[in-house]
């Protein structure tokens, strides 16, 4: 397979660029996020019903909603990204979270309003879904294309990390907000302060967002001609079937907060805390693992993560539902989070390094924002009926053993693209000379 850099020679960035799209990254899925860990809040507050089963479940499927919007964000401003530049379409998406980060935190609740504040928090969502489709594919690419060809991985590790400090930051602004007030303060109007805090640091991200230099200037200078590029579908499919696995993974891990609490029956605190755990290892281990692609190569990495995340998923439930503790909890969330770490930032690094520079933000944004709407919007809500209706407490191992099982078969057919490897490979025939 063809490692794409750029079609010309891109412009050095500074640490604090690099930085600043990482954060900005981050920011986005921190707001999206913290609607997860405050499902159950969140649900009694704009879905009431006698069955506390019945308002989780539609507060889960307001979670899911936010998830249609994606592919429209994804082509709208993914393909922004390849005309203008990947810095305006990254600041025109930041942008719309904001707005829908404000609508979910000052809508007034059901009783306050009646069946217009689960429309408006519907709308807030479908603008977070738009917002946040159309960041990945302009942040991607332009980590990917800041990075030395050496460090591509590490680069793209960086960009997948920060979705773990976002599950680390939700999960620790919820474990504060229980620990210092009542569980009825908490439901009636603590989980906001969550999304105020988000609100709060849109000022941060658009001033860092605005001192951005272009990844790709070449793309949009004036004198460039839009030049027809070839689709790639093996690439794609394959793309979809590697994300597809990594979506499902992470959000059976968003959703062990609302499965210790509501299946587990494990404190509030405790529960937040797995969260915290979860953030960490991503934080630690997902550019740990980009950086070790850019040495060993993406298949090795994407094939060791799969194997040994699959393979500790059904005895880390089975521990944690037999010691339904705090500690064991972590330790359950640690032993499947780690290795799942390791392999998962050599998914993007991988699909962009394959992909064409001029159709490399629509296509990266496309596939990430299709697989991520179809079943990103969806695991939570299937593993909570699941369990429902089953009396399964196992259901959400067993849906993610099976999403690992795709990845691994789009893994046996990846070409590995790791600029390292590939020279590695050229040169062997004419070292057995």
């Amino acid at each position: 397979m063809t490692s794409f850099a750029t079609d010309a020679e891109p412009r050095r960035m500074k640490i604090i660029h690099v930085a600043a799209v990482a954060a900005g990254n981050g920011l986005e899925f921190f707001d999206f996020i913290l609607y997860s860990t405050f499902a159950i809040y969140i649900g009694k507050a704009f879905f009431p019903s006698h069955n506390p089963t019945i308002s989780l479940l539609l507060s889960l499927a307001t979670f899911g909603i936010g998830f249609i919007t994606r592919p429209i964000g994804g082509l709208v401003l993914g393909r922004l990204g390849d005309q203008v530049g990947r810095t305006r379409a990254m600041m025109i998406s930041f942008m719309l979270t904001a707005v829908g980060v404000f609508g979910i935190a000052v809508t007034p609740g059901y009783a306050q309003i009646g069946i217009a504040a689960p429309i408006l928090v519907i709308l807030a969502r479908l603008v977070q879904g738009f917002a946040l489709g159309g960041e990945v594919g302009p942040s991607t690419a332009y980590m990917i294309e800041a990075a030395p060809e050496n460090r591509r991985g590490l680069f793209g590790g960086l960009q997948s990390g920060s979705q773990g400090v976002a599950l680390m930051a939700a999960s620790l602004v919820a474990l504060v907000l229980a620990t210092l007030m009542t569980p009825a303060a908490l439901q009636d109007w603590g989980w906001r302060i969550g999304f105020a805090i988000g609100l709060a640091i849109v000022p941060f991200g658009v001033l860092v967002r605005r001192s951005l230099p272009e990844s790709a200037p070449h793309l949009v200078a004036p004198q460039s001609q839009p030049r027809p590029e070839p689709t790639p579908w093996r690439v794609v499919v394959l793309g979809l079937m590697l994300l597809t696995n990594g979506t499902i993974s992470t959000y059976v891990g968003a959703y062990m907060t609302t499965y210790a609490m509501d299946t587990l029956h494990i404190g509030a605190q405790g529960a937040f805390g797995s969260g915290v755990i979860n953030g960490v290892c991503s934080l630690v281990f997902v550019p740990l693992g980009g950086w070790l692609s850019d040495l060993l190569g993406r298949r090795v990495m994407l094939l060791g993560g799969l194997l040994v995340s699959a393979a500790a998923t059904i005895p880390a439930y089975m521990m944690v539902i037999a010691h339904p503790t705090p500690l064991v909890l972590d330790l359950a969330v640690a032993a499947i989070a780690i290795p799942s770490s390791l392999g998962g930032a050599a998914i993007l690094t991988s699909l962009t390094e394959s992909l064409p520079p001029r159709i490399r933000s629509l296509s990266i944004g496309l596939i990430y924002a299709v697989a991520i709407s179809i079943f990103g919007g969806t695991t939570q809500l299937i593993i909570a009926w699941l369990i429902h209706q089953t009396g399964q407490p196992l259901a959400p191992a067993y849906y993610r053993v099976a999403a690992s099982a795709i990845g691994l078969l789009a893994v046996l057919y990846l070409p590995e693209s790791a600029p390292a490897r590939l020279r590695a490979a050229r040169l062997t025939p004419v070292a057995a000379e």
